[in-house]
């Protein structure tokens, strides 16, 4: 799916305008595939060894939401093999704020955080230095569209060290022209996707 359709303005209005007819196009496109086992087992295979190469301590992700890939499976695998592997969910605190990385195992009690996407329910604030952020899409240029609120961009603009962004997005949302871009944007170190690796 391309951009063919959605003219690249130079007004922040019109970015914004183009993004949100993208983002609702993405959004249906990555709801109404079928996604089979084999692109879900062969993302995680790129996450196995993303995380083989790096060698982080701690890994940030996100909660499953809207059709996204869901890493919880291959983290759970990546915390057993080693006691002082880290895993990390966002947390929104404030609207309009920055992300919190909070500490996560499979036996962390969860609770209800904003926009119903579930957190630790007793919050132990880390820094993660590898962090997979979910995409609704993307380009070859590696600049990510989210769902609007900003909250990636901000905290990755005030993160120090940054850690090394990694992408996450089924093929689906992979877009041929370039995205529509405004000063905040920022472009993340590597996207995955179930078939390919975009550097």
């Amino acid at each position: 799916m391309g951009l063919q359709s959605i003219a690249c303005k130079s007004t922040e209005t019109a970015a914004n305008s183009s993004k949100i007819s993208l983002r609702a196009a993405l959004l249906a496109a990555r709801q109404t595939q079928s996604v089979q086992l084999h692109s879900e087992a062969a993302l995680a295979a790129q996450v196995v060894t993303l995380l083989a190469e790096r060698k982080p301590h701690c890994v940030g992700f996100y909660w499953p939401f809207a059709g996204e890939f869901d890493a919880r499976t291959t983290l759970i695998n990546w915390l057993h093999e080693t006691p002082t592997h880290c895993a990390a969910l966002p947390a929104v605190t404030e609207r309009g704020g920055v992300l919190r990385f909070y500490h996560w195992t499979p036996e962390t009690p969860m609770q209800e955080g904003y926009f119903k996407i579930p957190v630790p329910a007793h919050p132990i604030e880390v820094q993660p230095d590898v962090l997979l952020v979910p995409c609704v899409g993307f380009d070859l240029a590696r600049y990510r569209l989210g769902y609007g609120g900003g909250y990636y961009d901000r905290t990755l603009a005030r993160l120090e060290p940054r850690p090394f962004t990694v992408g996450i997005s089924y093929e689906c949302g992979r877009v041929t022209d370039r995205l529509p871009r405004e000063p905040h944007d920022i472009s993340l170190d590597l996207i995955l996707t179930e078939k390919m690796r975009y550097e």
